[in-house]
Parts: structure tokens; C-alpha cells; sequence
């Protein structure tokens, strides 16, 4: 069913580990030291702009960023390279954090609580797909209808937008994602970099 390259297989196995640590080692509060918590409140800690993205808040937030990452990641790194793709899933992942932390302590200080998972350097994923492949056509799961990758990162972001009916999903971490990832590779073209 999947490709999946090495780099992509020991990210998804560090996060199923986290995962499993998370909710069979509760008491030692894995989840509260991984997690990015709010700019200027006594639990902030810089690295946690790293940890958060591996740790995830329930079997269905793992479930999907692990089957996204497995889908669109192996691509990217058979492209790339190991060490060009691990910098790109890093820098997109503490670079959402940093966006979402820095845009929430400017804006709504004291209005959000702590931050969890994968997402961020996924939305950076999807990005750099739509932008390295973006006539590549993918087939939707439903409805089942072909789609350009181009238009695909739209398409998940509102999906993901819509079905938020808790209002808990971090979409500025997305955005932020996103972001990060069309200011790499927008550099590496202008680098004449693939």
C-alpha cells in the first residue's frame, strides 16, 4: 500500500512510540513536558518548539498525521534526500510552533492552552508537495475523483478547517506550516534547487 522511505518510517515509529508512552506512562506527565505551551507562562520551555510536534492528544490525531505522513512524505524524501527532507520536517514543524506561539502571546495572550502534534510540519508537507509536484494528479478517497497535488493542499485545509467542530485544532499552526514550507522551497527555486 505505502512506499515508505526510512527517514518517513522512523518518524512515524518516534511518534507511535511518544504515542504509546503518552497514554501507558501517564503518570510521569509526558504529554505536559512534550507539549508547546503558551510564550510566557512558568511552563514554556524553548525545546518544547521540537518536542511537541511527536506527541500527539488521541489515537485519531495519531492515526491521520502518521497516514498523511506515510502518503505524501516518502515522495519528498526519494526527492530530496534523507538530510534535505529532514531539515524541511524539521524547520516546518518548530517554524508553526513558533508562529502559533508568537501570534497567540501578540494577540490572545492567556486565551489558549498548550499545543500538541504533527500537524504543522504535515501542513509543510503538503505544501512542498503542491509545490514540487503540483500537476501530479491524486486520487481522492471520497468522493473518488482525481485532483491536481496543486489544488489537493487547499482541499485538505479546508477539510481540516470544517470538520473542527471542538474548535481545538490549532489552524494557525497550519497556516503556519504552510507557511514555512512555501518560504523553503520558494528559496531553493530561486537557488535553482529542486
Amino acid at each position: 500500500m505505502f512506499n515508505i522511505t526510512p527517514l518517513v518510517r522512523t518518524l512515524v515509529i518516534i511518534n507511535v512510540v511518544i504515542f504509546l508512552l503518552q497514554n501507558f506512562a501517564s503518570q510521569f506527565y509526558i504529554t505536559q513536558y512534550l507539549s508547546l505551551w503558551p510564550l510566557g507562562t512558568p511552563y514554556f520551555q524553548p525545546y518544547q518548539f521540537f518536542t511537541y510536534m511527536f506527541a500527539h492528544g488521541g489515537f485519531g490525531h495519531i492515526f491521520f498525521n502518521m497516514l498523511a505522513l506515510a502518503s505524501f512524505a516518502p515522495i519528498l524524501e526519494q526527492h530530496w534526500g534523507e538530510k534535505k527532507f529532514l531539515f524541511f520536517y524539521l524547520a516546518t514543524g518548530i517554524g508553526a510552533g513558533m508562529i502559533y506561539a508568537g501570534v497567540n502571546y501578540f494577540f490572545f495572550p492567556g486565551q489558549v492552552g498548550p499545543m500538541l502534534g504533527a500537524s504543522g510540519a504535515l501542513y509543510g508537507i503538503l505544501m512542498a508537495f503542491g509545490l514540487v509536484f503540483p500537476d501530479l494528479e491524486l486520487m481522492l478517497l471520497f468522493p473518488p475523483i482525481p485532483i491536481k497535488a496543486k489544488y489537493m493542499v487547499f482541499v485538505m485545509g479546508f477539510i481540516t478547517y470544517a470538520m473542527d467542530r471542538t474548535g481545538t485544532v490549532a489552524h494557525l499552526a497550519h497556516f503556519g506550516g504552510a507557511f514555512v514550507a512555501f518560504i523553503i522551497i520558494s528559496y531553493w527555486k530561486s537557488q535553482g534547487r529542486r
